[in-house]
């Protein structure tokens, strides 16, 4: 498969030589901003992980621990999600909006729509190691209602497989039964068709659930389900439909409206960077008539700006 990624791992990469750059960068007076957000910017995430065991054999000291105690804001904040591995990542990402002071449900919505089955029996594992504690029983402390269902459903990441041609008519009947065809709306079927299907399944499903009633499954989901849930069946539809085209809308969302949803932005900026941030910026193009590149720009400043424009990795 065609690498998607903005960032990909440095050619002639040297972990020593990088340990040794950075380590120049934050000696003596002043820091050296520019290296620092340049360099790592232009390295894997693998082989951050490289120079950081090698900063610490060589200098006796933690490189994350290092850089902190040098830069400070958003920047200090976009340079260590950089330095954590992906999956570490998102397992903190997830702790802090269970653990910090009320839910951030947007977190939890946009991590457990979008990752793989995979990656998501790759986060609980990170999560009970790193925090000790189970992530679905710290979900279900903190949510209720179909909406916990649902993130209970998906965080099993099984997924099934495939298209079930058989179902697809039926899952479309269900649907339709379950939301716009009567009064009251079911939300089991909602939840269990919705979370446990294959995207290409359910893409299928979404195109007979058009014929069959004539508006998309989103425009059901609005009007029939409020709130957490709401956001949270959309989340999955999107996501079924194109992993992309939801983190292009989510980076839209985070920039245009009054002040930058930092935290939104650097997650996505951050955890898309090696996946298929090529693919968003062309739906963000496709969407907004303007390129997430401009965007970012006008939205955000200083060493923070240019870390996410690299991180963006050109223009459209």
């Amino acid at each position: 498969m065609e690498y998607r990624g903005s960032v990909r791992p440095f050619v002639n990469f040297n972990d020593q030589h990088d340990a040794e750059l950075l380590h120049k960068a934050m000696k003596g007076i002043g820091t050296h901003e520019d290296t620092i957000l340049m360099l790592l910017s232009a390295r894997s995430n693998d082989q951050r992980q490289l120079i950081k065991a090698a900063y610490k054999k060589t200098y006796g000291k933690d490189l994350v621990s290092a850089l902190k105690s040098e830069l400070g804001g958003l920047f200090e904040n976009l340079i260590v999600a950089l330095m954590t591995p992906p999956t570490s990542y998102d397992a903190s990402q997830l702790h802090k909006a269970l653990k910090g002071a009320g839910t951030e449900d947007d977190v939890l919505i946009e991590i457990l729509a979008s990752r793989t089955g995979q990656q998501i029996k790759d986060i609980i594992k990170v999560y009970k190691k790193e925090f000790n504690g189970k992530l679905e029983k710290d979900i279900c402390d903190d949510t209720s209602g179909h909406y916990q269902k649902l993130l209970v459903i998906l965080l099993q990441g099984s997924r099934e497989v495939g298209v079930d041609e058989e179902k697809i008519e039926k899952d479309a009947k269900d649907l339709y039964a379950a939301g716009e065809g009567k009064f009251g709306t079911d939300e089991e079927k909602f939840i269990t068709i919705l979370g446990n299907r294959s995207a290409e399944h359910l893409r299928k499903a979404f195109n007979a659930y058009k014929k069959l009633c004539g508006s998309e499954m989103e425009d059901s989901i609005e009007g029939e389900t409020t709130g957490n849930l709401e956001n949270l069946l959309l989340a999955v539809v999107k996501c079924a439909r194109s992993v992309p085209q939801f983190f292009a809308e989510g980076l839209y969302r985070s920039m245009r409206r009054a002040g930058t949803d930092d935290g939104t932005l650097m997650r996505i900026m951050v955890s898309r960077s090696e996946v298929d941030m090529l693919d968003i910026r062309a739906c963000f193009k496709k969407t907004y008539g303007a390129s997430l590149y401009d965007t970012i720009q006008e939205d955000t400043t200083g060493d923070y700006q240019k870390a996410l424009l690299y991180l963006c990795g050109g223009n459209d």
